[in-house]
């Protein structure tokens, strides 16, 4: 059985390659279909489409987030001991 497909070598750092296998088990991918996804979103314009759209929603909403955020850690902030 004959596959178009390619093999190739890749060097990585020990803790680079962790995160990246990390990173495609989160995702549910081998490690190969993640670097294979990755190199596809970030040629075909993909991921520069959706760094871009985050970035509106920042520049739009980020005020709004920033309070979000605020508000939420002031309510998860650990209590305050009275008696110290």
């Amino acid at each position: 059985m004959s596959s178009d497909r390619k093999q190739t070598q890749l060097r990585l750092e020990p803790d680079v390659l962790a995160a990246g296998k990390d990173a495609a088990a989160a995702r549910g991918l081998d490690f190969n279909r993640y670097v294979e996804r990755l190199i596809a979103e970030d040629t075909s314009g993909a991921r520069a489409a959706g760094m871009s759209a985050a970035q509106r929603l920042i520049d739009r909403h980020g005020d709004f987030l920033a309070n979000l955020e605020a508000d939420l850690d002031t309510q998860h902030a650990p209590a305050q001991n009275a008696a110290a």
